[in-house]
């Protein structure tokens, strides 16, 4: 006697209505340093793009000597490799970071964490005086543009 086993309805195939469009993934983001880069010829450079990093931008820096030598150095070694972009100056390496001034450092460092970790640069904000809250982009313009 042969026995004939029910099989399972198959699932239909998943239809091809347009889906809600995703927005785009935003990889580079602008930046306006507090004080600027000064160049060798004295040029200031306030303006600049950070894109996002990858894994490997925070693997291969663990493999660099300087790092090795000084763990501080990671900070500038990982911020040469995801800044493309400080006024004129396309070709951003080590030696350009380490010449920022101490605060335009400590608005890369927190720039970095900002898009990396939440994904954007805002940041909530309320008004000492009045209480009032409200939220900032931390890479917008220079103090007195719109």
């Amino acid at each position: 006697m042969r026995r004939v086993m029910a099989s399972a309805p198959l699932e239909e195939a998943p239809s091809e209505e347009p889906q809600a469009e995703r927005p785009k993934l935003r990889t580079e983001f602008a930046f306006e340093l507090p004080r600027g880069y000064v160049d060798d010829e004295g040029k200031v450079h306030h303006s600049g793009v950070m894109r996002l990093a990858t894994a490997r931008d925070e693997l291969i820096p663990l493999r660099d000597d300087r790092v090795r030598e000084n763990s501080a150095f990671l900070t500038v070694v990982l911020l040469a490799r995801v800044v493309t972009r400080i006024g004129d100056i396309t070709d951003v390496h080590a030696g350009v970071i380490e010449n920022l001034f101490a605060s335009d450092l400590a608005f890369l460092q927190d720039m970095y964490r900002r898009i990396n970790s939440e994904g954007h640069t805002r940041a909530g904000v309320a008004c000492p005086e009045c209480g009032h809250s409200f939220v900032v982009d931390v890479a917008g313009g220079r103090l007195g543009e719109s």
